[in-house]
Parts: structure tokens; sequence; C-alpha cells
């Protein structure tokens, strides 16, 4: 999934050290959706995405999320991660930029236009297409 907005709030980076004696590191930052209703999500960037895709308050990004949610003690408890960041209606390789709207918070991922119909008209005299 994509989200679209800009970065309001970068929080500090934590660290620790897992239950394998591996250390890790998170950066948690606030992002504001645009539109009618702005939405604020806060999520996070783990380990060398953090170097990878440095943030600053005032970007406006698109971020590719993984949502998950897991149990304890009876509780859930969901986790928004960010496994690639892009400044906003800046797109990939072979990636279609993102559109204007941001992604609806009722589900479902960003509703993007269809390609137009590709141009087949005749180019030096041959019918071919190709």
């Amino acid at each position: 999934m994509e989200i679209t907005g800009q970065v309001i709030q970068m929080l500090p980076e934590v660290t620790g050290t897992g239950r394998s004696g591996n250390s890790w590191r998170k950066q948690e930052f606030i992002l504001e959706t645009k539109g009618q209703y702005p939405r604020k999500v806060c999520m996070s960037l783990w380990g060398d995405k953090i170097d990878q895709f440095p943030l600053q308050t005032g970007s406006e990004i698109t971020a590719s999320i993984e949502v998950e949610s897991r149990e304890y003690n009876g509780r859930w408890y969901t986790d928004i991660r960010a496994w690639k960041v892009a400044a906003a209606g800046v797109g990939g390789p072979g990636m279609p930029p993102p559109q204007s709207s941001p992604m609806s918070m009722g589900g479902g991922a960003p509703v993007r236009s269809l390609p137009s119909e590709p141009d087949y008209s005749v180019q030096g005299g041959d019918d071919m297409p190709f």
C-alpha cells in the first residue's frame, strides 16, 4: 500500500536488543494526509531504512507501507512500517507517480487512472503499429 502526505513530526530514534541478542533501531514519524479530512498516521522506519530514507519535518512524501497487528496479553497492537519512501510525485523506475489524492483511510489502495489508449496512428507510411 502507499500513503502520501507531509511529515509533520519526527519522533526520537529508539534502539534496543532483541531476544536473539541482535541490536535494532526504529525511527517513528507522523505523516498528515491531504484532502477534506486530513488524517495523522504514525509510521516507522527500521534499521538501515532510517539512513536510506532520511526524512525531515515538512517533507511531502509517498511511503510504501506494510500494516501488521499482533496480540499481547489480550490486547492488539498495530504497526505501520514504511519499507520505501520517495518525495511526493516521484516514482521509481517503471512506477507511475502517485495521484494527488491521498489513500482513503476506509481501506483499500489509492485509486489510479488507467493508461490511455496507445496511439496506433500510421507514421512513415508503414501500416503496422510495431
